[in-house]
């Protein structure tokens, strides 16, 4: 044959010969460019536009599918309101607590608060992650969109439909930056905001005759101390040692500004440069070297309280060295 006399291998020789054996190099090349049918990786000029125009066709056909679905389901959603709330939604109607700062990530699952007081060094991850977190209620109308609708609220000027109240950071003292939020002293502040419900009301305790049998004493004495029974409407915030031995090593805690979360800023409805009101919980002594479990609790009548489930409360320990 052709191919025999020559010593070269043709693509029209017999289909049962046996190829002439070639290095692995050889066969690479070969596989990059067949000089006898012009194939570059496998493929001649004509194929690879026959797979191309295909794959061309199907993805375009594919991603047009894709954005028809993505527009039709944009179509019927709200950006601003859940498709499903309250009882309906995962969430519920039960508002929990969380508190600030936070552990390093690397104790994510961990709710104590463990410093020495004599060490700046040790403490000032707690400092930076409040001063973090803060950073919003400082600066509220910086981003755009968020300052337009931004105004001063009291218990008898309530917001306007679409208008956000905003977040008075002036009524913290002595939690404040230039106070190194107590924990130089000894004294941290911790932070605590009740978790965002959409188009959650509350229900006030603002019959002084129908408190809580459950409700601490000093506080029900605050809330009858009050005179405009405007200001009764208020998700009030109470916090205690969580056991025996802890409400004895807890010492004097007071609750910044007005001991609650005032009843103005509800509900929630997702308006542009809503922040959620803030508390400042400030431990005034309380006892070094020992372990400190806390309890917060959020009053309302509509707030149920589970200690094992944390509904309606927040737990966290402090360990001041």
């Amino acid at each position: 044959m052709v191919g025999q006399k020559t010593g070269k291998y043709h693509a029209n020789a017999h289909p049962y010969e046996k190829p002439p054996s070639m290095s692995v190099g050889q066969h690479f090349k070969r596989f990059l460019y067949n000089p006898d049918t012009g194939a570059v990786f496998g493929r001649t000029a004509s194929s690879w536009g026959k797979i191309g125009l295909f794959y061309l066709s199907f993805y375009g056909v594919l991603a047009a599918l894709v954005a028809i679905c993505f527009c039709g389901f944009f179509q019927t959603i709200d950006p601003r309101k859940p498709t499903w709330t309250m009882e309906r939604s995962i969430i519920g109607t039960n508002p929990g607590l969380g508190f600030r700062p936070l552990p390093p990530l690397e104790n994510v699952e961990s709710t104590l608060i463990w410093y020495k007081g004599t060490d700046r060094s040790n403490y000032e991850h707690w400092i930076t992650s409040l001063e973090e977190f803060l950073h919003d209620y400082r600066t509220p109308g910086t981003k755009p969109g968020r300052g337009a609708n931004i105004h001063n609220c009291d218990y008898d000027h309530a917001p306007a439909p679409g208008q956000v109240c905003a977040v008075d950071v002036k009524n913290w003292h002595p939690c404040t930056k230039e106070n190194s939020y107590g924990y130089h002293k000894s004294q941290p502040c911790i932070f605590l905001k009740l978790n965002k419900i959409y188009g959650w009301r509350p229900e006030y305790y603002n019959d002084t005759a129908n408190l809580p049998k459950k409700m601490p004493n000093s506080l029900k004495d605050h809330i009858k101390s009050i005179k405009n029974p405007n200001e009764r409407n208020t998700i009030w915030i109470s916090c205690e040692g969580e056991n025996p031995a802890d409400q004895e090593n807890i010492g004097p805690v007071n609750i910044y500004p007005r001991r609650g979360f005032p009843g103005y800023y509800y509900p929630f409805e997702n308006s542009e440069g809503y922040l959620s009101p803030l508390v400042a919980v400030h431990f005034e002594r309380p006892r070094t070297g020992i372990l400190i479990n806390v309890e917060c609790k959020a009053w309302a009548k509509n707030i149920i309280h589970n200690r094992h489930e944390r509904l309606g409360s927040v737990h966290f320990e402090l360990l001041i060295d």
